[in-house]
């Protein structure tokens, strides 16, 4: 197996090489492969697709699809995670070092590679300009719960004028928006022009047109919003929204079940964010549900998994596995025999 190392297979499990994927797709049909046939593809054991069969060890067995779905998530997640973080600290440098000198209005010309556009009246306008100029793709990301209609309202005119150049949208939402009648209109109003996908949390409101130039809002009332034209810093925020959009669910898809009754799609996310030590108001609004909403499932959670107080509800949540994002869990609910739920 000298000179079939990572070297020569340079990839994940996500994009297995051709051979790869077929050795890991007969063994997943067969339950295992010979030794031998998995020599020329070494990157299926160094990946862990494969591992010996403990009871010959001239075969290999597969690791579950599930489980290296499980892995391959939650990799994507750390990864969005820290590409959040990155964008916040950038910024908060940007506005750091503006602050260092004197009060400096910079010129209006055009390839600006930040302004702050302070004001309702400003951003509109701002926004109004980009959307003349657009003339391929746009990709926004809408965090909090149900749209209210005065948000969809207000934009809707743009939409409209960029459905009618043939733009092609793509919006990223939680999934609580789903419940929203408001936004089903409007996309049942854009027809085969605007994909929706969601999310049980997404980052701050992010508008991105052309790929040239990224709105992000500067304030939590947002009414400073910063116009982002760096290619370097655009760039990076694509692929943060498409590593979202890759995670995200579409619309027209149904939740995934969690696969433990009682136990919904939202209260596998809520427990997830508990065992990370949030309080009931960040969770609320990473999940864009009210704080009332929020305490309503984390009852029931606590219900279900038979719990009596929050830190019995942590101890639970761990023990059946609903502490990380996307997990399969494996619970024993009272008076039951332990079992792994798919």
């Amino acid at each position: 197996m000298a000179g079939l190392g990572a070297d020569n297979h340079p990839h994940g499990a996500d994009r297995l090489c051709e051979a790869g994927d077929r050795v890991y797709s007969r063994a997943v049909r067969r339950g295992r492969v010979p030794r031998a046939d998995a020599e020329p593809v070494p990157c299926l054991l160094e990946l862990a697709l494969l591992h010996p069969d403990p009871d010959d060890m001239d075969w290999l067995v597969p690791t579950a699809p599930q489980e290296v779905m499980t892995r391959l998530l939650r990799g994507v997640h750390d990864e969005v995670s820290a590409s959040q973080r990155r964008v916040g600290a950038a910024v908060a440098a940007v506005e750091r070092y503006a602050g260092l000198g004197p009060s400096v209005v910079p010129g209006a010309g055009e390839g600006t590679a930040i302004r702050v556009l302070d004001g309702l009246s400003r951003i509109q306008a701002a926004m109004d300009e980009a959307t003349e100029a657009c003339t391929t793709e746009v990709l926004t990301v809408q965090p909090g719960g149900i749209r209210p209609e005065h948000e969809l309202t207000e934009g809707l005119h743009r939409a409209l004028a960029l459905r009618g150049r043939g733009v092609r949208m793509r919006d990223l939402y939680t999934h609580v928006a789903r419940h929203g009648q408001g936004l089903l209109n409007y996309l049942e109003l854009m027809g085969g022009s605007v994909q929706a996908r969601t999310l049980d949390e997404v980052i701050d409101r992010l508008i991105l047109f052309d790929r040239t130039v990224a709105f992000v809002p500067a304030n939590a009332d947002r009414t400073l919003a910063l116009e982002l034209r760096h290619p370097a810093l655009v760039e990076y925020l694509v692929t943060v929204f498409e590593r979202l959009w890759r995670l995200a669910i579409p619309l027209t898809a149904p939740l995934p079940d969690t696969g433990i009754e009682g136990i919904s799609h939202r209260e596998q996310s809520i427990a997830a964010l508990l065992a990370e030590g949030h309080q009931d108001a960040v969770i609320a609004e990473r999940l864009g549900i009210s704080v009332r909403t929020c305490r309503a499932h984390i009852a029931r959670l606590s219900e279900t998994l038979g719990a009596a107080s929050r830190t019995q509800l942590g101890v639970r949540i761990a023990q059946v596995g609903l502490d990380g994002p996307n997990a399969v869990p494996s619970i024993t609910l009272p008076g039951q025999e332990s079992r792994t739920v798919r």
